[in-house]
C-alpha cells in the first residue's frame, strides 16, 4: 500500500535551505532531483488550510490518489501563502522544489517563476488530460503567463481547482432588527454604519494588518471602474491614472470611514483571523473578505444568521480562479503529478468542495445540496455571467502587496493623505513595471 508521509507547516527548514542556496547564488545541479526521489515517489504542497473547503478537498483527492496508486510514496506538506510569496522562486530553483504545488496566482507570484523557467508548460497535457474543457476561459486567466510572465495570455502553466470572490459578510439579524436590507449603494451602505458608530459599535471588522485593507481599498476603487480599468490596471492595456475617479473614491472614503469610526482605530493591529473573529462574535456587523471564509463562518457561527452581499453599488468584484496547481520543471515525478490533478479536478472532489462551502469549477450542480454551497456557486455563477471578476490588486507587479499594505495601513493611521496614498502606490506601479521591462 501507499505510504504518506505529512508535514504540517514544515517550511523553516525548506525555506532556510532555498535561503542558503540562493545566497551562495547556485541553482540545482543538474545530478540532483527536485521532489520525489524516482517515479514512484511524489511531494505536494498546498497552501489551504486542513479544515477548509478547499483543503477538504484536496485531501480528498489525494485520498484516491493514492488509492489509485498503492505503490507510490507520498510525502505532503503545507505551506502558507506568504512563505510562497516570499520563498516560492528560490525554492523552486532549488533541489528541495516538491512534484507539484499550489502556487499564489498573479503576475508578482506565479508570474516571477514563469519568467524564470521554473514551472513545466501545462498546455498540451492540459488539452490531452480535458482540463482546458473543464475550465471557463475566464478561470484559465490566473494559470496562463506568457514570456515576461504576464499573467492572462500565453501557454497554460497553472491550474486552477476552485474560484474564490470577495463579498460584505453581515449580520443578518442585526441589520433585520434595524429595519435594513443590504445595501446596494455605497450611501446606503455609509446609512447604515452611521446608525451603528451612534451606538457605539464599530460597523466594519477590518483586519488593517494584512490582505483585508488592501481589498478593502481596491472593492472601492471597482466600484467606480469596469472591465477596461482592471483590464489597463492588470494587464497594462493601456496607462493607469491613480488619481483618477476610482483610486481617488477608494482612498478618499478610507480615510472618511476611519475618521466617521467605520472602521475601527485599533484596525492595523489586527490581522484576517482577527477580524473574522469580530464578525463571527457578532461584535462587528460586516466584514468584507472573501468567499474562503465560508465553510468556516457555517461551522462556527451559531447565535445569529449570516448572509454576503455583493460590494455596494459596484458591477466588479474583487476575485478570480483560485491559486494553481504547478509543476517544477525539474520534477521527476510529472505524470503523477498531472494523475493528481485529474482527480482535483473530478467531478467528486469538485461537488465536495461545494457542499463544504466551497466555490468548485466542475461540480455536478444538482448534486450540490449544502444551503452555502448552493449560495456561492450560485453567486460566483453570477459573477461571471456579468464578467465581473475584478481580480487582486497586489498581483500586477512584484513587491506591491507589501507597498500598497504599508501604505494603506499609514492611510488608515492617518499619518498619510489620500493624495499621498495614491502617489505612493502609483510609484511602486511604475517601478515594477520599468523593473520588468514593460
Amino acid at each position: 500500500m501507499s505510504t504518506t508521509r505529512r508535514i504540517i507547516g514544515g517550511a523553516a527548514a525548506v525555506t532556510a535551505g532555498a535561503l542558503a542556496l540562493g545566497l551562495a547564488g547556485c541553482s540545482a545541479d543538474a545530478g540532483e532531483q527536485a521532489g520525489g526521489e524516482s517515479p514512484d515517489e511524489l511531494t505536494i504542497w498546498w497552501i489551504q488550510s486542513p479544515d477548509s473547503p478547499i483543503g477538504q478537498g484536496w485531501q480528498m483527492a489525494l485520498d484516491e490518489f493514492e488509492a489509485a496508486h498503492p505503490e507510490v510514496e507520498v510525502t505532503f506538506e503545507t505551506k502558507s501563502w506568504d512563505q510562497l510569496r516570499q520563498t516560492g522562486q528560490m525554492i523552486l530553483n532549488s533541489p528541495e522544489a516538491p512534484d507539484i504545488l499550489e502556487y499564489p496566482k498573479g503576475n508578482a507570484s506565479a508570474g516571477t517563476v514563469v519568467k524564470a523557467g521554473l514551472l513545466t508548460d501545462l498546455e498540451d497535457v492540459a488539452v490531452e488530460r480535458g482540463w482546458t474543457e473543464i475550465l471557463p476561459e475566464s478561470l484559465q486567466t490566473v494559470g496562463r503567463y506568457d514570456e515576461r510572465g504576464l499573467m492572462g495570455s500565453g501557454a497554460l502553466y497553472g491550474v486552477p481547482g476552485y474560484g474564490e470572490y470577495v463579498s460584505v459578510f453581515y449580520n443578518v439579524d442585526v441589520l433585520a432588527e434595524r429595519g435594513y436590507e443590504p445595501p446596494t449603494t455605497v450611501a446606503e451602505f455609509e446609512t447604515i454604519m452611521a446608525d451603528f458608530t451612534a451606538d457605539g459599535v464599530t460597523p466594519i471588522a477590518l483586519g488593517a494588518s494584512d490582505y483585508p485593507l488592501v481589498h478593502l481599498v481596491y472593492a472601492l476603487a471597482l466600484s467606480e471602474a469596469d472591465q477596461q480599468w482592471v483590464r489597463d490596471f492588470q494587464f497594462f492595456d493601456g496607462p493607469v491614472d491613480f488619481h483618477d475617479a476610482a483610486w481617488t473614491f477608494a482612498a478618499e472614503k478610507i480615510a472618511e470611514w476611519t475618521e466617521a469610526g467605520y472602521i475601527g482605530a485599533d484596525a492595523t493591529g489586527i490581522d484576517s483571523v482577527g477580524a473574522a473573529t469580530g464578525f463571527k462574535s457578532g461584535a462587528n456587523p460586516f466584514f468584507v473578505s472573501g468567499s474562503w471564509f465560508h465553510g468556516e463562518f457555517a461551522t462556527d457561527i451559531t447565535d445569529f444568521e449570516w448572509g454576503t452581499f455583493r460590494f455596494p453599488g459596484s458591477g466588479l468584484s474583487l476575485g478570480s480562479g483560485g491559486h494553481i496547481w504547478v509543476v517544477p520543471a525539474q520534477s521527476e515525478s510529472k505524470e503523477l503529478a498531472y494523475d493528481f490533478i485529474d482527480y482535483a479536478l473530478s467531478p467528486e472532489v469538485q461537488t465536495a468542495i461545494a457542499n463544504l462551502g466551497g466555490i468548485p469549477v466542475a461540480a455536478d450542480r444538482a448534486s450540490v445540496t449544502d444551503p452555502v454551497g448552493q449560495m456561492a456557486v450560485d453567486d460566483f455563477d453570477q459573477i461571471l455571467a456579468d464578467d465581473a471578476l475584478g481580480l487582486y490588486p497586489d498581483w500586477p507587479v512584484a513587491g506591491y502587496y507589501e507597498v500598497f499594505l504599508a501604505a494603506g495601513q499609514q492611510l488608515v493611521l492617518g499619518s498619510t493623505t489620500p493624495d499621498e496614498f495614491l502617489d505612493t502606490i502609483g510609484a511602486a506601479y511604475e517601478t515594477g513595471k520599468a523593473d520588468a521591462g514593460l
